[in-house]
Parts: structure tokens; sequence; C-alpha cells
């Protein structure tokens, strides 16, 4: 039985105060994770947008070196971005990676994840974003010193990209 059986609970009016606000349209937002919903305030009239969202924990980070440290999904926001920087990927798109990433990170279900295992989810979602965003993730997350290093990782991006297009029915004319 929910601890307040009985008890009706509303939000809010953030513009008055009032304590009696009304939902006026639900619906499904990001992808249907959360609950975006439109209220009004009978006392003042207003309008204002609440979003309901399970609050799920993240794992701890385990660092390289051993540290662990919180899961902050704006340091992973920003990794993405400085790499999808000044490239021609829609901000939906780069929305939807994020949400993917955070969701495979939650769905894992462990106490701990390694900050590589998460490295690699970012890798793999910025080689399906943009193949340029990718090396330039990989240049730092690997570290490359040299134009080798560079030089390899793009052979080996080619050679996916390759395997994946034998794999393609050709296409009729």
């Amino acid at each position: 039985m929910p601890a307040f059986s009985g008890v009706r609970l509303t939000v809010h009016c953030p513009f008055c105060g009032f304590a009696d606000t009304r939902v006026v349209d639900s619906r499904l937002a990001d992808d249907g994770e959360a609950v975006k919903r439109r209220r009004e305030c009978p006392a003042c009239g207003q309008r204002f947008t609440t979003y309901e969202r399970a609050e799920l924990g993240y794992p701890m980070v385990v660092k390289a070196d051993g540290r662990r440290e919180a899961f902050n999904a704006e340091k992973l926001q920003r990794g993405l971005t400085r790499a999808l920087s000044k490239r021609p990927v829609a901000t939906e798109r780069v929305d939807a990676a994020l949400r993917d990433i955070e969701r495979q990170i939650r769905a894992s279900g462990e106490r701990e994840i390694a900050a590589r295992t998460i490295g690699e989810l970012v890798m793999r979602a910025l080689a399906e974003l943009d193949p340029v965003a990718y090396v330039r993730f990989a240049s730092v997350y690997h570290r490359f010193e040299d134009v080798d290093a560079f030089s390899a990782e793009i052979a080996r991006l080619k050679a996916k990209d390759d395997k994946a297009d034998a794999g393609e029915l050709p296409r009729e004319s």
C-alpha cells in the first residue's frame, strides 16, 4: 500500500505557489524514458511543464588508477559534444546516443563500472554517429602519440566499414 494512501498529491504552481494545479496534457518524452505533463494553475491561469522519470542509481565509476567516483552524466555529454564539435550531426541524434549510453550503464545492474567500459560505449556511439568524431575521441582516449597511431585507427575504421559494405545487398538503379 502506498505511503500516501488516500492523500491526493499535486504539484505546486511555480508562479503563484497555489497547491492544486491540474494536468491538461500528458505524453511520453525522451523515447519513452519520461512522461511530459502540461499543467495549469486554476488560481493564476499560468501553464507550465513537468517531467516524470524513473530515478535510477548509476554505478560508481572505477578509474584506471583504482579511484572511484560518482557517475557524471555532464562529463559524458561534454566528451561526446567535444568530439562532435563542428560536425554535421543533429542534436537529436547526439541526445539519443547519450540516452542509450546511460541506459546501457544503468542496465548493467552492477554497482561499479570501469571507466574503460564507458569509454568503449562512447567509442561505439561515435563510430555510428560520425567517423571523424570517432577518430577525435579515439586519439585522446587511446593517447595517440604519432601519425602512425592515427593511421592505424583510421585503417581499422575503414576495414570495419568495408566489411559492413560487403554485407549489404546491391541496390537496383
